[in-house]
């Protein structure tokens, strides 16, 4: 098994850390984009997550990971948690997947196709799942996610937006849940994303290359002790890593229980209004980050801080731009909640 350098050995870069945290913590949220520097710990950090995250229940030998809890069959023959004679199905506890979509897959590779090997050794038309059936349940991680190709995109943004990927080619006809997490990376100066990409992310985090010369010099060392030795370095952080992943349990039991005041909730509305963001998602998202939040903190319900903490993430990526500001969307939003929170 391979070793993963360990999440809270990570050496600053809180707002991507917090995001990724947000992430595992609700779901509803929409995912992460990082954006940043080459180097800056983008990819080790999202496998980093992994580690963290507790096993879930899942119908032994479904290749859907389906929910053992659901009444619903997660495909169409599927017996979902009861077996062929009527009997509760066997689970098993599986660690929640995190899956790399590379930029080189094809379509089929993404959402499935044709099981080749079946239909020419036994005449039958069977459906091979793909990537996105794989990430169900859990994270789909794309590095580079600014150089995806189009055709992939338009996929992504469908089955983001329905929870299920639907696959009509080839004389097959199926339809399975998809419900994933997406976490994107990649370096703006490779290029930009799509509006409607960007759009679907719920969190975007910038980050930069550390200008601190103690933070730069304490990443290395300890990126150094982890090569030269990985178990080692890895049992150093056991603890740490278990706190946070406690942390995550605790979280996702006390959110549904979070309130959000009027108040609080008019704080986040005349901010984004300010800002003139379009539609309510930027609302939405900012909301469900806060409450997110606030379950980590451990505290009873949205507080005014807690906005303020999560805006930039939230709302960065939604800003249109302005020709007579040519401040960076973070600058605009740091006036603006000085400006609101002033009032």
């Amino acid at each position: 098994m391979r070793v993963v350098f360990p999440f809270s050995a990570i050496v600053g870069q809180e707002e991507m850390k917090l995001a990724l945290l947000v992430g595992a913590v609700s779901p509803t949220v929409g995912g992460v984009l990082v954006l940043g520097d080459r180097g800056t710990g983008k990819s080790t950090a999202v496998r980093a997550l992994a580690t963290l995250l507790p096993k879930m229940a899942v119908v032994s030998g479904c290749r859907y990971a389906a929910d053992p809890a659901s009444t619903k069959p997660c495909v169409e023959g599927c017996h979902g948690r009861h077996g062929t004679d009527g009997q509760p199905a066997e689970t098993a506890m599986v660690p929640v997947p995190v899956v790399d979509l590379p930029l080189g897959a094809t379509e089929d590779r993404v959402v499935g196709a044709l099981d080749l090997e079946r239909a020419l050794t036994q005449g039958v038309k069977a459906f091979e799942p793909g990537l996105l059936a794989r990430a169900n349940r859990g994270f789909l991680y794309i590095d580079e996610v600014n150089l995806l190709e189009d055709h992939l995109i338009d996929v992504l943004l469908d089955v983001a937006a329905s929870g299920e990927n639907v696959v009509e080619r080839e004389g097959i006809s199926i339809r399975h849940p998809a419900r994933f997490v997406l976490v994107g990376s990649g370096n703006p100066e490779e290029g930009e994303l799509r509006p409607q990409l960007l759009d679907r992310f719920g969190l975007s985090v910038e980050i930069r290359t550390p200008t601190d010369l103690a933070a730069r010099i304490e990443v290395v060392k300890r990126r150094d002790a982890f090569d030269r030795d990985p178990e080692g370095f890895v049992a150093q952080w056991a603890e740490e890593d278990a706190k946070i992943g406690q942390k995550i349990v605790d979280a996702r039991a006390r959110l549904p229980g979070i309130g959000v005041s009027d108040p609080v909730l008019e704080l986040a509305s005349k901010l984004c209004m300010l800002l003139g963001t379009d539609g309510l998602r930027g609302e939405l998202t900012l909301l469900r980050t806060a409450r997110a939040v606030a379950a980590l903190d451990g505290a009873d319900e949205v507080l005014a801080e807690h906005i303020r903490r999560v805006a930039p993430s939230a709302l960065r990526h939604r800003l249109r731009r302005n020709v007579l500001d040519d401040s960076g969307s973070t600058v605009r939003i740091e006036r603006a909640l000085q400006e609101v929170f002033a009032e």
